[in-house]
């Protein structure tokens, strides 16, 4: 489920607009009048969309997309003038008045956005921190010392031990460390 949460400076507005998604299906997280409010509801989420309006009573909407998490999308509800002059990138614009079925298609595109970024992240390959890389190293000029066999080589033997062991190439090494070590 997509967390979606709405910014609008008047309550009425933003009810709506919650009112009209719900209707159609979408859960929508919060309703938020002003970008302060709305930053902090962000804060407990991992990502989600923020369908806004372009003035609140603390911040332009410009600010809000500024400080959000890189996994949040903003659909923003503003005049023909605004939307011409231009949006940053990254944030969709819808002119207003407000057709029903394009905010609805609009945000069915950012939800199918997010699900192919939160794919992308679940497939990318896990950066090994500092520490994990370092006993990786550690383990192989082990190998290489004792084994007197090239770095190459040594690499091969952790991975291929890892995946015999259903372990992962850190735990392998750590377990090698400790064998050879203790």
């Amino acid at each position: 489920m997509t967390n979606i949460i709405v910014v609008f400076p008047k309550p009425d507005d933003a009810r709506s607009i919650r009112n009209l998604l719900m209707r159609n299906g979408y859960s929508v997280t919060a309703t938020c009048t002003s970008g302060t409010v709305a930053l902090q509801a962000v804060d407990n989420l991992n990502e989600g969309i923020v369908v806004c309006g372009y003035r609140y009573r603390d911040m332009l909407y410009d600010e809000l997309y500024e400080n959000l998490p890189e996994t949040f999308e903003m659909l923003l509800l503003a005049s023909d003038r605004i939307i011409e002059e231009g949006v940053p990138n990254g944030v969709t614009g819808i002119s207003m008045p407000l057709k029903a079925m394009e905010l609805l298609d609009a945000v069915e595109r950012l939800i199918y956005s997010l699900e192919r970024e939160r794919k992308k992240r679940r497939t990318a390959p896990k950066q090994k921190s500092q520490e994990e890389l370092r006993v990786i190293a550690e383990a192989k000029a082990l190998l290489i010392e004792r084994n007197q066999i090239t770095e190459e080589a040594a690499h091969r033997y952790l991975q291929k031990t890892s995946m015999d062991s259903g372990t992962n190439i850190v735990e392998t090494a750590q377990m090698l460390l400790s064998l050879m070590n203790g």
